[in-house]
This record gives C-alpha cells, sequence and structure tokens, in this order.
C-alpha cells in the first residue's frame, strides 16, 4: 500500500521554469510571487537573475514552433471579437500566424527590456500547480486569488495599440515537456540542487 503511494507521488513529481519577467522586478512583486510558490509546496530547486539578449529570447520564444507562434494569434483574434476591436487596425492582417509572429516580437521585445528571475520549481505536478496560481496569461481574464487576477489587469487590446508584450508578471512552462527545453535553455545541469 504505502509502495504504490510512493510510486503515485513519485510520478507526479514534476519540475517547471518560472520566470519573473521584469514588470514584476520593477514592481517589486518578487517575494509576494515566490511566496505564493512556497506556500503551494513548490520547492525551488534554481534560481538566478539574468539580463536576456535578443538572441537568447528568440530561443525561448522561438518563431519555428508554429502551434505556439498560431495560438498566440488566435488567443489575440478571440480576445479582439469578445471586445469588439478591429485586428486590421492594429496589426494589418487576421492571419493568426501573422499576428503571432508580431507578438512574439514584443514578447523579445518585453523580457530583454530588463533583468528576468528565472526558477526551477519542483513538486507534485508542478506544471499545472504553477500555472493555476498563476492564472490566466490574460491578466483582465485571471481570477482574484491568482498572481495575475491580484497584480495585473493588462489586456490585449491594450498592450497591442501599445505594440507591447501584456504585462503578465509570469511565464510558466505550459507542459511537461515545455518545461525541461526551458530549464535545460536556462539553466546548466549543474546549476540544479536536485
Amino acid at each position: 500500500m504505502l509502495t504504490s503511494y510512493l510510486l503515485q507521488w513519485l510520478t507526479n513529481m514534476e519540475r517547471t521554469l518560472v520566470l519573473l519577467k521584469p514588470d514584476a522586478i520593477q514592481r517589486g512583486l518578487v517575494g509576494e510571487i515566490i511566496t505564493r510558490f512556497e506556500k503551494a509546496g513548490l520547492k525551488m530547486v534554481a534560481a538566478k537573475m539574468v539580463q536576456p539578449d535578443k538572441n537568447f529570447a528568440d530561443q525561448h520564444y522561438p518563431k519555428s514552433r508554429t502551434e505556439f507562434i498560431k495560438g498566440m494569434g488566435n488567443k489575440t483574434l478571440e480576445s479582439y471579437r469578445e471586445e469588439g476591436h478591429d485586428p486590421l487596425k492594429t496589426f494589418g492582417s487576421e492571419d493568426a500566424h501573422e499576428i503571432g509572429l508580431q507578438l512574439q516580437e514584443w514578447l523579445v521585445d518585453f523580457i530583454t527590456s530588463g533583468p528576468v528571475i528565472a526558477l526551477v520549481l519542483k513538486g507534485e505536478n508542478a506544471v499545472s500547480k504553477v500555472r493555476d496560481l498563476r492564472g490566466h496569461t490574460i491578466p483582465v481574464k485571471a481570477v482574484k486569488g491568482t498572481i495575475s487576477g491580484d497584480y495585473s489587469d493588462d489586456s490585449p487590446a491594450i498592450a497591442n495599440n501599445e505594440k507591447r508584450a501584456i504585462k503578465n508578471l509570469v511565464h510558466a512552462s505550459g507542459d511537461v515537456k515545455e518545461a525541461e527545453f526551458e530549464i535545460n535553455l536556462w539553466f546548466q545541469p549543474e546549476e540544479l540542487t536536485i
């Protein structure tokens, strides 16, 4: 009985990458955000402050990840429909991939605009737990009690009109495969404590 419980617990243990973006650092929210993760039972196994350059940011947000690029474009189109905005005015296109490529450029600009704190968190179902704690990537859609819902109210319409990324404080890996890719991009093996 104990063995099956232990095996299940071990198989649910995951690592995930979290980036505290320049807006989190500028607003002095680093301690509050890390505390929320730790109180949820996640253990920090690596941390560092870095100033990514454009080349590095392009690796984190690669244009070659067509699904990611198109997904960002589709989210933006959905938000524009919901809010009654015209994507042609902002982007000159209604094509999700083209819009996603513009958003990728803005993400790169934003993540290179100041220092970033990169964390590797480990725990049971860490990927989904971190994403739940972070809240919706579009802060105006995030519920209160989440990091985005409590500390940011940015929207795609505002950000896109200002030709910038949405300020949503925290990047969280989307799934286990993405987490491993991102951890290996941001950290050397010897930088991980566990």
